[in-house]
């Protein structure tokens, strides 16, 4: 069963009930890493609770692109409202599997610091469903864990992939 997601804009990235921002540096060129986060099979390679990610829309991805990623307790439906080639790119849910969220987006920002190194920005923005609204504690206990895991999964990814 899928539900159903409320579509948001950037605004909703720093004005989320939920947040979660990480950051790390990453010991590849930006436009190397984004080529990364472009290959679905490389996400559950350092993204440990994503089991699958299927692009639905054609190359080349930009803005309207679509995708559904299968994780460990559910799958969602990603719609990108940003893209920024080599830069950044940002979804938010269109639906998911389980109905934990009205509102959810992750934004992915890589920033250069040379060409052999990037700033990876990663946040992450949710609004509960109502009835989640108790569980928010736990929610950002385990949320914010799982994302922590992940960027730190891309930092040792990235940088097996540049001792080549």
């Amino acid at each position: 069963m899928k539900f159903e997601c409320q579509p948001v804009d950037t605004a909703f990235l720093e004005e989320a009930p939920l947040r979660f921002v990480n950051e790390a540096e990453l010991p590849m060129a930006a436009e190397r890493v984004f080529a990364i986060l472009e290959d679905g099979e490389a996400w559950p390679r350092w993204f440990k609770d994503i089991r699958k990610v299927t692009w639905t829309t054609p190359k080349p991805f930009g803005v309207g692109t679509t995708r559904t990623v299968r994780l460990a307790t559910l799958t969602v439906f990603e719609y990108f409202f940003i893209w920024e080639q080599g830069h950044r790119f940002s979804f938010y849910f269109t639906g998911h599997t389980l109905p934990m969220a009205r509102a959810f987006a992750e934004d992915y920002q890589l920033h250069s610091l040379g060409p052999d190194r990037c700033r990876f920005l990663y946040t992450v923005a949710c609004r509960p469903q109502p009835w989640m609204i108790p569980f928010q504690p736990i929610m950002r206990l385990q949320l914010g864990s799982m994302f922590r895991k992940a960027t730190a999964g891309l930092v040792a990814y990235t940088t097996d992939l540049a001792k080549g």
